[in-house]
């Protein structure tokens, strides 16, 4: 009996797999085809039959969500529960809590190398006196009082206040790891000389050891700060002769604009090397923070002593142009008794001349601002000015500096220069009297190298760089000097002034 059973069960089999392959190709390819096509239709059948009940559960759990009706032990309510909740429609209890649930918010992950936010910075406010505040002068003196009494060291009267500043206590602005003269090449720019990238590497790196304000006479107090230098640039002479400074030292100026930086690099690129060093560097103790310009100290410009001020030369209006007319030291040819002559070789007026045009510099040649419309926040508005400028020849000529052991040549210092003055305003008295100018200074103002070097020169200094705006405040600072640069060239031309070579 179960013998046959299998027969029957087999045989329709066996004879429906004959007959499958008695078709012909075209046959069997359609009834796969076929079969394939009721086998997938049955499965989107059934896959759709199963996701209703989700649908309608997840429909159910989202209308829950919005009324607040979470079940925080997770559990379902009953079936008889939702046929009341259903039938019932009755506004909300009072006594229903409603239970929001916070999600623990994680922090991010600590990733190696990720740029922090630069923070930005605080506006300056203006001072009386931007070199030094009140407030950081008594806190600093405090200080010092307070090193002076475990240390056993003493206070200057008479060369003004003496602090001893440790870097351990206080924040100088520098990073011992980093550089603020910039120079990638094996050699700084031709116009540097070694001593120049050794001042500038001073004067922008140096550690400060202590900071000395000394009062002048007749003129804003000097802070001075001595920073640790291995190599001495000054003589031993000079240190036993003035205390001020025991090492190498570097004078703050926390004005604004900075113009004794862009002075000396443009003084570096014309080759008038008559400029002393100066870089951009900050203080966390002074100005808030914001970058001040630092000039090197030079023991040479002060023979007696700093309150006295530097070695000058004396003139008035009339004896500088007759000095002019006379071509004093002209060659090395000494001038005849009474001819009214200086120390300064003639040549030396020339480049003084040229380089105070360029960055319109009256505090020298026209103390008195008679050579151009002088507004009211200008040094030399004052009362009787007018009557000082009609008897132009006694006038007498400040800031014409030059060094103890060096009488031929000048030093120019004090660069305040005016980038704001426009073209149709320029002091021409600054070239009254001048007829011949430096060959090599002229032959980068024609050959339009300028700007190349000065965009050269400037990038060594990354805090002047970038405290000026970077590339774009930079190139506005040129833009201006090269307007002037054609406007002297046109005078050039127009006065017949010759162009020589001036070698010292």
């Amino acid at each position: 009996m179960e013998k046959y059973r299998v027969n029957w069960c087999y045989f329709p089999f066996r004879k429906l797999t004959r007959n499958f392959r008695r078709c012909s190709s075209s046959k069997r390819t359609l009834i796969i085809a076929i079969l394939c096509l009721v086998n997938l239709l049955f499965l989107v059948l059934k896959v759709g039959h199963l996701e209703q009940p989700r649908s309608r559960r997840s429909n159910e759990e989202q209308k829950r969500h919005t009324r607040g009706e979470h079940h925080l032990d997770g559990e379902l309510p009953a079936t008889s529960d939702l046929q009341t909740q259903a039938s019932l429609e009755v506004p909300t209890l009072f006594n229903v809590v409603y239970v929001t649930l916070k999600f623990k918010r994680l922090k991010p992950a600590n990733i190696r190398g990720t740029i922090r936010p630069k923070l930005r910075k605080k506006v300056r406010r203006k001072t009386d006196d931007p070199t030094i505040t009140q407030r950081n002068r008594f806190s600093v003196e405090r200080e010092a009082g307070q090193v002076n009494r475990s240390t056993g060291l003493k206070t200057s009267r008479n060369g003004g206040s003496l602090v001893d500043f440790f870097s351990k206590s206080h924040n100088d602005g520098t990073d011992p790891h980093f550089s603020s003269i910039r120079i990638y090449s094996e050699m700084a720019p031709p116009w540097f000389s070694a001593q120049d990238v050794k001042s500038m590497r001073f004067l922008g790196d140096a550690k400060v050891l202590r900071i000395k304000e000394i009062p002048r006479l007749d003129a804003p107090s000097h802070v001075i700060f001595e920073g640790a230098d291995m190599d001495r640039l000054f003589s031993q002479k000079h240190l036993n002769r003035n205390n001020i400074c025991g090492g190498q030292c570097g004078i703050i100026h926390c004005s604004v604009g900075n113009t004794e930086v862009f002075a000396f690099h443009l003084d570096r690129v014309l080759g008038l090397n008559r400029t002393i060093p100066a870089v951009s560097r900050k203080f966390g103790f002074l100005n808030e923070g914001q970058a001040c310009q630092v000039v090197l100290w030079d023991v040479s410009l002060y023979p007696k002593d700093l309150a006295a001020g530097p070695a000058t030369v004396r003139m008035t209006w009339k004896e500088y142009q007759n000095s002019l007319t006379q071509r004093c030291w002209q060659k090395n040819v000494n001038p005849k008794s009474n001819s009214g002559c200086s120390s300064i070789y003639h040549s030396e007026w020339s480049k003084l001349a040229l380089f105070d045009f360029l960055l319109q510099i009256h505090s020298r040649l026209d103390p008195s601002c008679c050579g151009f419309r002088s507004r009211q926040e200008d040094v030399c508005v004052q009362p009787g000015r007018h009557d000082v400028c009609k008897d132009q020849e006694n006038i007498q000529l400040e800031n014409i500096v030059h060094r103890e052991h060096d009488l031929r040549h000048l030093v120019f210092t004090n660069n305040k220069g005016f980038f704001d003055r426009n073209e149709d305003n320029l002091d021409f008295r600054l070239l009254e009297g001048i007829k011949e100018l430096p060959e090599q200074a002229v032959s980068v103002l024609r050959n339009r190298k300028l700007r190349e070097k000065l965009l050269q020169s400037l990038f060594l200094d990354q805090m002047y760089w970038e405290s000026q705006g970077g590339r774009q405040g930079i190139d506005k600072l040129i833009d201006v000097i090269e307007r002037r640069a054609n406007i002297l060239l046109t005078y050039i031309n127009a006065h017949g002034i010759k162009v020589i070579p001036m070698n010292d």
